[in-house]
C-alpha cells in the first residue's frame, strides 16, 4: 500500500478505531487515544500491506490492542492533575497512589487475571509466554513445538476473550 492509499483509507479506520476504543472505553479522550495510537500503528503497517488487501480486520485488532495497552498504562502511571493535594513530586521520589487509585488497579489487574484464568491452558501458556515474557512467535513455536500460524491463531483468539472481558469489566462499572 502507497502512502497516497493510506490517505484515502486513513479517515474511514480513524472512525472505525474510534468505534472500538468507545465500545471498549464507553468515553470520547480514551476513545481518541486509542484512534490516533492505532493510525500511527497502522501506517507503520502501510508499506507491508498489499494492495486490495482488505484493511478493515488489521485495523480492528490494531484498535483492540491499543485499548489493551490503555489500559495497561493507565494502571501503570498517575495523573498528577488528579491528585492537587500532593503536588509536584520532583523526579525520583516516589508518588504513592491514593487507596481509591489502589483499589482501582487493584480490580483493574483483577480482572485481567480473571479474564486470563478463563482462557484454556493452551491459550493461557500461549498467552503468558508472548505478552509476559516477550517471546516473538518463532520463539514460542520453538518452545513449545506448535507451528506458528497456530501459534499466531491461538494468541489471537486469547487477546480477543480478554478483551472482551475486559471490556464488559469497563461497562459494568
Amino acid at each position: 500500500m502507497t502512502p497516497q492509499d493510506f490517505e484515502q483509507i486513513a479517515p474511514e479506520m480513524r472512525q472505525l478505531m474510534l468505534g472500538v476504543g468507545r465500545d471498549f472505553f464507553g468515553n470520547e479522550m480514551d476513545a481518541e487515544d486509542v484512534a490516533q495510537e492505532g493510525l500511527i500503528a497502522l501506517w507503520r503497517y502501510c508499506q507491508r500491506i498489499e494492495a486490495g488487501h482488505p484493511v478493515r480486520p488489521l485495523a480492528i485488532r490494531i484498535a483492540k490492542h491499543c485499548c489493551i495497552d490503555l489500559v495497561r498504562r493507565q494502571r501503570a502511571t498517575l495523573d498528577i492533575d488528579e491528585q492537587p493535594e500532593r503536588g509536584f513530586a520532583p523526579p525520583g521520589t516516589r508518588v504513592h497512589p491514593s487507596p481509591q487509585e489502589e483499589m482501582e488497579a487493584h480490580e483493574l489487574q483483577q480482572a485481567l487475571d480473571d479474564a486470563v484464568g478463563r482462557l484454556n491452558p493452551s491459550e493461557q501458556r500461549l498467552f503468558r509466554l508472548r505478552q509476559i515474557e516477550g517471546l516473538t512467535l518463532d520463539e514460542i513455536s520453538e518452545q513449545t513445538h506448535i507451528a506458528k500460524p497456530s501459534v499466531k491463531s491461538m494468541i489471537t483468539a486469547a487477546r480477543r476473550k480478554i478483551f472482551e472481558a475486559m471490556k464488559e469489566h469497563v461497562h459494568k462499572d
